[in-house]
């Protein structure tokens, strides 16, 4: 999809409107992860998650009017810097820890945590965003999805997963910042990703 930056005519406030090809939505098989991450997203609230405001439809496409983020994604900023002082780590892994517990407060799991999914707005704080993986979630769930490098063990051996795979994402978070690298190299096929892991 494309995302637009649209600016409301009595506030002068800034938003975000994502388009979405409703034909590539069913296409991609991604109609379920795009109904999900509506239903999430609007039931949530939170300064270090990005706000769903308005959606829309047309014949051919989705609208999807969110929190205008202007400072980009963490994997530019850890990209162009390398590694992140300790400092610097624990104020964005701290903002997470809020996100999280509110999430899990709603018996919500995020299971998507990677710098391209984390927007920094103006003043430097984070946004988690990208829901289509989320769930909510009574007890454990047995799908397998997120990035390889990411998954805790429970995921990969399918043994069924609850918030703690949150909690592990976070821990792979920090050591990137810190090291510039994954600790499970990203580098060969997902099996082999998968193999450094467990």
């Amino acid at each position: 999809g494309r995302v637009l930056v649209t600016r409301d005519r009595e506030t002068q406030t800034y938003y975000a409107l994502k388009l979405l090809s409703i034909k590539s939505v069913i296409v991609s098989q991604q109609t379920e992860h795009v109904k999900n991450e509506k239903d999430i997203l609007s039931a949530l609230k939170h300064p270090f998650i990005i706000r769903l405001y308005w959606t829309h439809h047309s014949d051919q496409f989705l609208y999807i009017l969110l929190d205008y983020v202007p400072g980009g994604e963490l994997f530019s900023y850890m990209r162009r810097r390398g590694i992140f002082d300790l400092k610097t780590s624990l104020f964005y892994i701290c903002e997470i820890v809020v996100a999280f517990e509110h999430l899990h407060n709603l018996s919500i799991i995020y299971r998507d945590l990677k710098p391209e999914n984390i927007l920094l707005d103006g003043e430097g704080h984070v946004k988690l965003v990208d829901f289509g993986f989320a769930k909510k979630i009574t007890n454990k769930t047995f799908t397998t999805c997120g990035t390889p490098e990411y998954l805790s063990p429970e995921i990969i051996k399918v043994l069924g997963h609850n918030k703690c795979t949150d909690w592990w994402s976070l821990g792979i978070l920090l050591f990137e910042m810190l090291t510039g690298v994954t600790p499970f190299n990203p580098k060969g096929v997902d099996s082999e990703i998968h193999g450094r892991i467990l």
